[in-house]
């Protein structure tokens, strides 16, 4: 599994990417192929206000339907509409094309509840 240095990460595995005050997400590389094939992809609306680790949105396969879960509190700057309309992008490039919103974070603070790339390969080890 892909896991890069560059992303915090959350126990229900999405990545976080943060620039400034802004934030990227998206579902891990882990959690793609656990999924299975993508077929779809429900997002939060642009402007809507979001909470850490709550639900925002869900993810339909093949094998099942999973939520997914805010990295951080925050406004919905940008929403992925290349996955809602090619929900397969998230297994073919999770971490490039497969970006699913961007937040404008609410609370730097959040950001040490994320998971560092070490701790988060553990998770997904099982260790």
């Amino acid at each position: 599994m892909k896991i890069l240095a560059n992303l915090l990460y959350t126990k229900d595995h999405e990545w976080a990417s943060i620039e400034g005050n802004i934030v990227t997400a998206g579902i891990t590389d882990y959690a793609q192929d656990q999924l299975g094939d993508i077929v779809y992809v429900e997002l939060p609306s642009e402007g809507s206000e979001i909470s850490q680790f709550s639900s925002c949105g869900a993810i339909d396969s093949v094998k099942a339907s999973s939520e997914i879960y805010a990295p951080v509190s925050g406004k919905v700057i940008e929403v992925n509409s290349a996955v809602t309309d090619n929900p397969s992008l998230l297994n073919s490039s999770p971490y490039e094309d497969g970006w699913l919103i961007k937040i404008e974070i609410s609370s730097d603070d959040e950001l040490s509840q994320l998971i560092k790339p070490a701790e988060y390969e553990d998770i997904i080890k099982g260790v």
